[in-house]
């Protein structure tokens, strides 16, 4: 198995992989020090110094009520890498859980598990989120849940093909005929062999996750007013296009910017940790 040093070695030779890696975590430590970075209270109106251009005070701007867009784009990167990560956690348990279970498993436990997670990949998942959260209200936890019950059956099929693999490999055999319970096979065997890729996958779904949760706020079906988000953001900003593009334009960005490099250091890290791309990289 890939140790830290040796990831680290691999990706630092990519300089794109890198930078996405630094702003990752300069936004991470941001966002966990909102309320001490940020230079204004997001939700504290000022209409003497609404809609301002981008300046010295504000190198933001201000939105129509003259809230700093600077620290609304902070608080609402905030909440949405926050969802994002509990979402990828819940989903990840669920999914690799699941999956692992029906692959080892097979037979009927197969057969029930795989049925409901290929009906739930039958749905689109933002329609499906989008549903989930109407029948529940809008909330941040309405999103956090909607993105889970909608993200599990990703790594539930990974780690199912993964398990049905290392089932067949000789020490998964040996392990059966040493006479080893199927409770120890699976948390020993199977399911450390299946991490790997399923960091990775984790790592490419929290962009998923990211956007999944700006286009709820989007729809008014996240966060609610007036606490700040990213998808709320620009979805208020869209009538001051031509006024002041500067509201959509930010948190707009924002959006792509970590979502760009969450999927580029996702990238680089199924470069590193997926043996079949090392091998032909070798060769």
């Amino acid at each position: 198995m890939t140790t830290f040093a040796e990831l680290w070695r691999g990706i630092r030779k990519n300089l794109v992989a890198v930078i996405a890696l630094c702003i990752v975590l300069v936004a991470v430590v941001v966002s966990v020090a909102a309320p001490y970075v940020a230079p204004y209270d997001p939700v504290r109106s000022d209409l003497g110094n609404a809609k301002l251009a981008p300046c010295l005070r504000h190198p933001f701007g201000t939105d129509e009520l003259g809230r700093d867009i600077l620290s609304r784009v902070i608080f609402g990167a905030r909440t949405s890498l926050g969802i994002a990560a509990a979402a990828t956690c819940i989903a990840l348990t669920i999914g690799t859980m699941i999956g692992a279970i029906a692959g080892y498993a097979r037979g009927k436990v197969d057969l029930a598990f795989s049925s409901v997670t290929d009906l739930t990949l039958a749905f689109p998942s933002l329609l499906l989120a989008i549903g989930i959260s109407v029948v529940l209200g809008s909330s941040a936890y309405t999103v956090l849940l909607a993105l889970a019950l909608v993200g599990w059956a990703d790594f539930a099929r990974l780690v199912r093909g993964l398990a049905l693999s290392i089932s067949e490999t000789d020490y998964v055999r040996a392990a059966v005929a040493a006479g080893c319970t199927r409770k120890r096979i699976l948390t020993i065997h199977v399911l450390p062999n299946c991490l790997p890729l399923v960091i990775v996958a984790a790592s490419l779904r929290f962009g998923a996750f990211i956007l999944g949760e700006s286009a709820l706020s989007f729809l008014g079906l996240g966060l609610r007013p007036p606490m700040p988000s990213l998808g709320s953001m620009v979805n208020l900003g869209r009538d001051f296009m031509r006024s002041a593009p500067w509201m959509t334009v930010f948190p707009g960005a924002a959006i792509a910017v970590l979502i760009l490099c969450f999927n580029t250091v996702g990238d680089a890290l199924r470069d590193q940790l997926d043996p079949r791309l090392r091998l032909s990289q070798r060769n």
